[in-house]
């Protein structure tokens, strides 16, 4: 177990743990069209699939052979399919074209950029699981924003990339800037750990064309049109680009740098787990396509292993589930592992707290009221829902209104098909 680097001020927050040696590695099948089968031999880093509609690709994160499919939980507590690549623990690579320690990050076009970012599978670690190339094929960028915020409850692992890897992303940053002939970045950073950010202090000097800006921490400010309203006072209608503005996560521009530098795709990442239902809270260095229970049993311990709740995704916006049988997908950000003495729901009183909270001016009571009726979700604006979670947060009849929220989206989505 690898101890990248621990903070005397806060030793979990700013520490990386690392669990790379996963005996199986599960690749979803979902969507996407598989270019191996049992019996095959594949070499870590190699594309194993690609998207049905862009053909956007899957590496498998490990050098081994490919063995069966089985199903496996997603994120949504749906079960899927995978097929199952056995770990032979060599990290063989069938080649490294383009590896080069010394490599000039800034010795790429603008569409020898773009392109790599589609070759090498970059997505925004965030959790929204945007494809990060589409940000950068717009035109007219004027300002890269690096959201350093994590707002949500029990979650540091982008803190804990930030304080580990400064030099790396300011470089990054920087490069990005030339490539694309953007004029400036702002990384946007919460007040209350501005104070902890000499290292940030440190280095920010060397490059003009990046500010540090810190805000309110209060949640959802991580959400990108709550962040650019705060920092630039503008609001757009769909998209930051139509003001000029692209947004990226700090794991996001670290994967960016990693694939720069050394021409790694994205097979890695970090992760917090934590919780009241484990002894430690962790951040950790995952294999994507790992299993959750392999990964807990091998950074923590859990306390009591009965009853407990796998809040996949964040406190806020996550997904609870029963088991700790999930893959670590590219936007697994978190894991809560809590005890499971949550208090039963009861009926809707029509307080109206979930009105008031709801960022986007949402009336999640009536959309919960009117889950069955197509016409009306429409005239709630339920697509404008951003999954934040308040609306369960704060109801004191403890129902999870948000699942509602989502079923909302969906049902709208499906009828407009």
């Amino acid at each position: 177990m690898k101890k990248v680097y621990i903070s005397n001020e806060n030793k979990f927050v700013y520490s990386i743990l690392e669990m790379l040696k996963p005996q199986l590695i599960y690749i979803p099948l979902k969507d996407n069209e598989l270019l191996i089968k049992s019996g095959d031999y594949v070499y870590k880093g190699d594309i194993v699939a690609v998207n049905k509609h862009d053909k956007f690709p899957l590496h498998s994160s490990v050098s081994g052979n490919v063995t069966l499919i089985t199903k496996k939980t997603n994120l949504k507590g749906e079960e899927e399919d995978y097929i199952v690549i056995e770990n032979d623990f060599k990290e063989k690579y069938k080649n490294r074209l383009g590896y080069k320690k010394d490599k000039d990050i800034y010795n790429y076009s603008k569409e020898e950029f773009i392109k790599l970012l589609f070759d090498m599978g970059i997505i925004g670690l965030s959790g929204s699981g945007q494809k990060t190339y589409k940000k950068y094929s717009a035109s007219n960028i004027k300002c890269l924003v690096i959201n350093a915020m994590e707002c949500e409850p029990y979650l540091y692992c982008d803190k804990a990339v930030l304080y580990n890897y400064t030099e790396q992303l300011l470089e990054c940053i920087d490069a990005i800037l030339e490539i694309m002939k953007i004029p400036k970045a702002i990384i946007t950073i919460n007040e209350n750990d501005i104070k902890n950010s000499n290292h940030l202090k440190k280095y920010i000097g060397s490059y003009p064309n990046i500010k540090v800006v810190s805000t309110s921490g209060a949640y959802p400010i991580g959400w990108e049109r709550c962040l650019i309203e705060t920092v630039f006072g503008m609001k757009y209608k769909n998209n930051p680009i139509e003001i000029g503005i692209i947004v990226n996560n700090i794991s996001t521009i670290y994967a960016i740098y990693d694939a720069l530098k050394y021409n790694n795709p994205l097979i890695e990442k970090n992760i917090t787990i934590s919780g009241n239902g484990i002894k430690k809270n962790v951040n950790v260095k995952v294999k994507i396509g790992s299993k959750l229970s392999e990964i807990i049993p091998y950074v923590t311990e859990y306390k009591n292993s009965n009853n407990l709740l796998f809040i996949v995704g964040g406190s806020m916006m996550g997904k609870s589930l029963v088991s700790d049988d999930v893959v670590v997908t590219k936007n697994l950000n978190s894991v809560i592992i809590m005890k499971n003495n949550f208090l039963k729901s009861s009926e809707c009183i029509n307080c109206g707290r979930c009105a008031e909270v709801c960022p986007v001016k949402l009336f999640p009571s009536l959309i919960l009221k009117n889950i069955e009726n197509i016409n009306k979700l429409k005239k709630l604006r339920v697509k404008e829902c951003i999954d934040c979670g308040l609306c369960s947060y704060i109801c004191p009849s403890k129902i999870e209104i948000n699942e509602y929220t989502l079923l909302a989206k969906k049902k709208v989505n499906n009828n407009e098909i």
